[in-house]
């Protein structure tokens, strides 16, 4: 059973820290990862602009994949971490070609990373849904824009309607955070079972509830930067975030008892390495 480490409250800044790190040495191809998330993002509020009581609940529901999204940005940490040079060839093996490592191509192991993406996609399809039914059916006006989501949800004088939708973002988003803050860094990294990871990340939340509060809370703080910067300030800031999570990890779960999930393999010769 992988053990969950306990940390101290400040080790989220130390995090940010090194994911600042990890972010210059990596260079271009981080801010590229930031790039296309940002550009993700403005093709969604093109498509749903003039309908914000569903673009509120897009975005949001965007955000709770981005785990997933970041996966080749815990690669590039981790070749740092082993003295590696990050390149592009990191990025395409990693959404391309990580199953060659895998002994059993048919069995769970295989499909665990693309089975936690499809839930996290449920998830988030249903927070959308839910979002848009909720400020659709409440709100006392059609809510079209911004303008009108401040005006008749936020800034409403009666009503509970902003508490509420608040309210149930949050225990949606609470469960979901305790599943994925380090599923995926710890699915790309370690030959563990999708249960054995969601597990794992509930373990390291309930062992450091007040950090990983603190944590979580660096991570909406830093994310709507981003979003009221009309989405600039994604670029640098998502792959910061993707690059902590990873060293988020590395101080949460302690491994050693797990085999690597990838072999390295010898461009030159093809050979495999452990």
């Amino acid at each position: 059973m992988l053990a969950a480490r306990t940390i101290g409250l400040t080790q989220p800044l130390v995090w940010l820290s090194l994911a600042f790190r990890d972010l210059r040495r990596v260079g271009w191809l981080s801010l590229a990862h930031g790039l296309v998330l940002s550009c993700f993002g403005a093709v969604i509020v093109a498509v749903w602009h003039d309908r914000f009581w569903l673009l509120a609940g897009a975005i949001s529901g965007f955000l709770v994949v981005a785990p997933v999204l970041a996966t080749s940005l815990y690669a590039l940490s981790r070749a740092l971490e082993r003295g590696e040079s990050p390149c592009i060839g990191i990025v395409t093996k990693t959404w391309l070609n990580w199953q060659k490592s895998h002994f059993n191509k048919w069995g769970n192991d295989y499909w665990c990373m693309v089975q936690f993406g499809c839930l996290l996609a449920v998830a988030a399809t249903g927070w959308v849904l839910t979002s848009a039914a909720l400020i659709t059916l409440l709100a006392p006006v059609p809510i079209l824009t911004p303008v009108d989501f401040f005006r008749h949800v936020v800034l409403a004088r009666e009503g509970w309607l902003f508490e509420l939708w608040l309210a149930l973002g949050a225990v949606m988003a609470a469960p979901i955070f305790a599943s994925s803050v380090v599923t995926m860094p710890l699915l790309l990294d370690r030959r563990v079972t999708l249960l054995e990871a969601v597990l794992t990340s509930w373990r390291t939340v309930l062992a450091n509830p007040i950090p990983m509060g603190v944590w979580a809370t660096i991570i909406a703080g830093i994310t709507l930067l981003g979003l009221c910067s009309l989405l600039l300030g994604l670029i640098p800031l998502l792959p910061l975030l993707g690059h902590a999570s990873w060293h988020a990890y590395r101080d949460l779960v302690d491994t050693s008892s797990f085999p690597p999930r990838e072999s390295q393999l010898d461009s030159g010769s093809g050979r495999v390495e452990r």
